[in-house]
């Protein structure tokens, strides 16, 4: 057997551990409670009365602040490692429905989740260690440096560049109904299909606007030589309100992601994990 082969067998044994599954269920229930946190601090940058950073970040501190909020912040946080985790087979050794170019993409897919939810499960323990968890501040001084560097700002502008596409694909992936794919459609009633298609259409069309608006504010950021500009979500929700019918425009992405938030508690049932 071929060491490829043998770390494919590894790690399809590692998935089948019902622990895992249920400990990625849960981050799922925790992944939701942090988009709703955030999805409250947007509609505050909305009405003009944030009081902590719009990003998911701020949102953990959100709730580390309620009662017994240290111990949701560790459990949310536990949930995201196994996630983490979960999506690392799958790009080692998951997508086996899919063949050739379908599979390869899945298992970026894959990959590029782990790095997300591994970056969550950090901020989580920042928070509850207290560990300048403010990540708008962490991003903004990142970049001041980087563009210190020689080709430093080529490299912000192309992370940003990144960023914005990321946006427009979370966007599209939205609009196609794309992770519907991933879901155990046919144990879901018909109402529930239909508040699955919509929450996830919603969510994943405005968790794109966001991140595509934080990405081509991190490319201003290197053209103009600005790092307060790549502040990442946070920036994003501030400039979007500063517009025309930002504030209505900003709430309606606040909904959104609400509702991507709602979409994770169908998720933590009906993912196929």
């Amino acid at each position: 057997m071929s060491l490829t082969r043998t770390a494919e067998a590894t790690a399809s044994r590692t998935a089948d551990s019902r622990w895992l599954e249920v400990l990625t269920r849960a981050g799922f229930i925790g992944y939701g409670l942090v988009h709703l946190l955030f999805a409250w601090l947007a509609l505050q940058i909305a009405f003009g009365r944030s009081a902590d950073d719009g990003d998911q970040s701020g949102a953990l501190r959100t709730l580390a602040a309620q009662p017994l909020g240290k111990v949701l912040v560790v459990a949310t946080g536990v949930g995201l490692l196994a996630m983490a985790i979960w999506q690392a087979l799958e790009a080692a050794a998951g997508h086996r429905a899919e063949r050739g170019r379908e599979r390869t993409w899945e298992r970026l897919a894959s990959l590029g989740r782990t790095v997300v939810y591994l970056y969550f499960a950090w901020t989580a323990y920042k928070v509850f260690s207290d560990a300048g968890s403010h990540s708008a501040d962490q991003q903004e001084a990142l970049t001041g440096r980087a563009m210190e560097s020689s080709g430093g700002r080529w490299l912000v502008g192309l992370a940003g560049l990144v960023l914005a596409a990321i946006g427009v694909g979370l966007v599209v992936y939205g609009l196609v109904k794309r992770f519907e794919k991933h879901l155990r459609l046919g144990e879901m009633s018909h109402r529930t299909r239909r508040l699955a298609r919509r929450l996830g259409v919603a969510g994943y069309a405005a968790k794109g606007v966001a991140y595509a608006i934080a990405g081509v504010l991190v490319i201003v950021a290197a053209v103009t030589y600005d790092p307060e500009k790549a502040r990442g979500l946070d920036a994003a929700l501030h400039t979007l309100r500063e517009q025309s019918y930002g504030g209505l425009l900003l709430t309606l992405v606040a909904l959104g992601i609400a509702a991507f938030g709602v979409f994770c508690f169908l998720q933590s049932r009906y993912r196929r994990v």
